[in-house]
């Protein structure tokens, strides 16, 4: 593929996955104020950003076996949580941004956590174990098999996870 194309097409990929969740977060918010048809025209073109999204991860080659994919997620989360987000951290404390260093601080955390998640299914992708996982709505953490009574990256409350089993 010409690497121009190619170029275009990440691009196109980057945009549609930023629009897919930006109308999502756009459908929750209408959903709060009562805009219930609103939401729903949110919901229904976020899932078409996201279908324009997979498109173009298919034309780039990029969706591979479930090993190679585990793979390349394990190494990623491993790559911004030990290189960006340290950065990120760095420079809003410089700069006295104390909100924008503790979402990079707990972020990095978070993504530590995802890689670790990544490591086990990696560990143990033959075995296909079955677990249910709990996610925090403020920052993201997940926990494997165990609901915390509290959040250990932003003390969170229980009642602030989202259960998938």
């Amino acid at each position: 593929m010409d690497d121009t194309i190619r170029e275009a097409i990440h691009q196109a990929y980057t945009g549609e996955a930023k629009a897919s969740l930006r109308l999502r977060v756009f459908a929750e918010k209408a959903e709060e104020e009562g805009y219930h048809q609103l939401a729903k025209l949110f919901r229904v073109i976020s899932f078409s950003e996201e279908l324009h999204g997979k498109r173009a991860l298919k034309i780039l080659k990029e969706i591979k076996s479930t090993e190679e994919n585990l793979a390349e997620s394990f190494e990623s989360e491993t790559r911004v949580a030990g290189v960006a987000y340290d950065a990120f951290v760095k420079r809003a404390e410089e700069v006295g941004d104390r909100m924008s260093s503790l979402y990079f601080s707990q972020s990095r955390d978070v993504e530590e956590i995802h890689a670790k998640l990544y490591k086990e299914a990696m560990d143990h992708v033959l075995e296909e174990r079955e677990t249910t996982y709990y996610v925090c709505e403020v920052c993201g953490y997940v926990s494997d098999g165990v609901l915390p009574e509290e959040c250990p990256v932003c003390g969170a409350k229980k009642e602030q996870f989202v259960t998938f089993e």
